[in-house]
């Protein structure tokens, strides 16, 4: 743990002080070799949850986690401190052609500990598509509802009745001038102090992840967790899997160190994301006879818009995201058009400043008018067109994931449609003038000079900058073998005790912000596990072999 003091009372440090047991393989002397009922890679809203439930049904749990563990004492409000020790690749993981960047956590808590607290239910729209298109019959809204609302208590998710901040109230009056319907998001906080740096980690621990909620509650049940410690191979022979090795982190997270790790388990859990998970399985060759592990990822593609307003917004202040409007997806077909989610993220200098096109007296332009930025963002939704197929996990020469994203005329038609719209909501919101993110950003002062520049871009990789902060796919469940990698249960179809929980599950992009999606299929998923290995008390904890 990092030094500093917080006048806020620090769970981790607690429960670090009531003996929890914690193994940071960056500062280990010796390897580790360890013994345990069920071992969980990832410590997210999959890897999290499951953790919590196999804990509490008394089995024995070893969580292995690529990142450091962090807590509130260390979340001091600094872009330069949380993205290279929280985020994976500095916040700077790029596709293969390096036209979109993917913010993914990497700490203790995963994505939870760094997302914006956005929790919608998967779209009925999503998961009706999923019955049909994927032969999921149990993954209907009323099926799935008793999960959604189990992790809704447990998380403390609702309504978020506070004012929006600027950003998010120029979206709501934007969308309003324009006839387009708007709602509010509900958010997994507890006691949150309205400040705005939910992306660089809670001061409070106001926000309900699984760091100060799942996590917690399994160590107290006697799990282990390994930080620092990134899993390389899943042994297996005969159909079942029988030991995860890996290989201890340095300090920085960046390179392996010296130290090496072994769990042996009666089940493995993978939820180490849409992309360390299909890279674990593709590195420990588990069969894979139709070469689906790793295809059909998807991002919902993210484009950006910005403006600058007459007053100030101060847009890195107040609750990041709480207003939405969904008419981009609701009125368009699944199998029509790219549809989009509208959503205002939070402004913070290093995000904008690496996020402006251009350079020089133009990107120094918009950086002068910070206070006065508003931003809006277009979640694409991917994944139900023929013309979707998303993108492929493989693997470098060292063995770390690679994400190739193929960008067609497919999503840049979905590009230049939202870029058009998120352009003439900002001027209905009073922007005095606007720049879509293309190019060498050129800024538009009206709505119509604006259509006209944005029907005339040359959209390409590189010259519209694409980022994604949602991973889904690579692992897809349904019960055809041809076509899934993993039954709806998470088993997966070819290793009798591996079980797939996080994103990766998604035979298509979920349309939403995918936590709360993450939250109640890893519920199931863990009642399921529990109930197929007894419930019985452990005879002792996880132990060294």
């Amino acid at each position: 743990m990092a030094s500093g003091s917080s006048p806020v009372p620090d769970p981790i440090r607690a429960g670090l002080a009531r003996g929890w047991k914690v193994v940071d393989l960056s500062t280990a002397t010796r390897d580790a070799t360890l013994e345990c009922d069920v071992a969980v890679v990832g410590s997210g809203a999959g890897g999290g949850v499951v953790a919590e439930i196999l804990a509490l049904a008394g089995l024995a749990v070893v969580v292995v986690e690529e990142g450091p563990l962090r807590s509130s004492s260390d979340f001091r409000m600094r872009e330069s401190e949380a993205y290279p020790d929280l985020y994976q690749e500095s916040a700077a993981r790029k596709t293969a052609d390096k036209a979109i960047n993917i913010l993914q956590g990497r700490c203790v808590g995963g994505g939870t500990t760094v997302n914006w607290t956005s929790s919608f239910r998967t779209p009925a729209t999503t998961l009706r598509h999923w019955m049909r298109a994927w032969q999921l019959a149990d993954c209907s809204p009323e099926a799935l509802a008793p999960w959604f609302e189990r992790m809704e208590a447990r998380l403390s998710i609702g309504p978020w009745a506070v004012a929006p901040n600027a950003n998010n109230a120029a979206l709501a009056r934007g969308a309003a001038a324009l006839g387009l319907p708007w709602a509010t998001i509900r958010r997994n906080v507890r006691g949150c102090a309205d400040l705005g740096y939910c992306g660089v980690g809670c001061p409070l621990n106001a926000k309900q992840s699984t760091l100060v909620t799942a996590l917690p509650a399994a160590l107290d049940q006697g799990a282990v967790l390994l930080v620092r410690a990134r899993a390389e191979r899943l042994a297996h022979e005969r159909g079942r899997a029988t030991a995860l090795h890996g290989v201890g982190m340095d300090a920085s997270g960046t390179a392996p160190g010296a130290r090496r790790f072994t769990v042996r388990a009666r089940a493995f859990v993978c939820a180490a994301g849409a992309i360390g998970t299909p890279a674990l399985l593709l590195r420990s060759a588990v069969p894979d006879p139709h070469a689906l592990v790793g295809k059909r990822t998807f991002l919902h593609p993210v484009v950006v818009s910005a403006a600058v307003m007459p007053q100030r917004v101060d847009g890195f202040a107040g609750a990041p995201q709480t207003v939405y409007s969904d008419h981009f997806l609701d009125t368009l077909p699944l199998d029509g058009p790219m549809g989009f989610k509208l959503e205002a993220p939070p402004i913070h200098p290093i995000l904008a400043a690496i996020t402006l096109p251009g350079h020089g007296r133009a990107h120094a332009a918009f950086m002068r008018d910070f206070a006065h930025l508003h931003v809006l963002i277009a979640l694409l939704r991917d994944g139900f067109h023929p013309d979707s197929a998303g993108g492929v996990v493989r693997l470098r020469d060292d063995g770390t994931p690679l994400l190739d994203y193929p960008l067609n005329a497919y999503v840049w038609d979905g590009v230049r449609r939202a870029l058009r719209t998120m352009a003439e909501l900002q001027f209905a919101a009073g922007a005095r003038r606007v720049m879509p993110i293309h190019g060498d950003g050129v800024a538009f002062a009206s709505a119509a000079a604006a259509r006209s520049g944005i029907d005339a871009f040359a959209l390409a990789p590189l010259a519209t900058p694409l980022v994604s902060a949602h991973v889904m796919g690579g692992c897809p469940m349904g019960p055809d073998r041809r076509r899934a990698v993993v039954a709806a249960s998470g088993a997966h179809h070819e290793i009798g005790n591996l079980y797939v929980a996080d994103g990766s599950l998604f035979p298509t992009s979920v349309g939403a912000n995918p936590q709360l999606s993450i939250y109640a299929f890893a519920a199931r998923i863990g009642d399921g596990i529990a109930a197929a290995l007894g419930t019985e008390r452990r005879a002792a904890p996880a132990r060294p072999a």
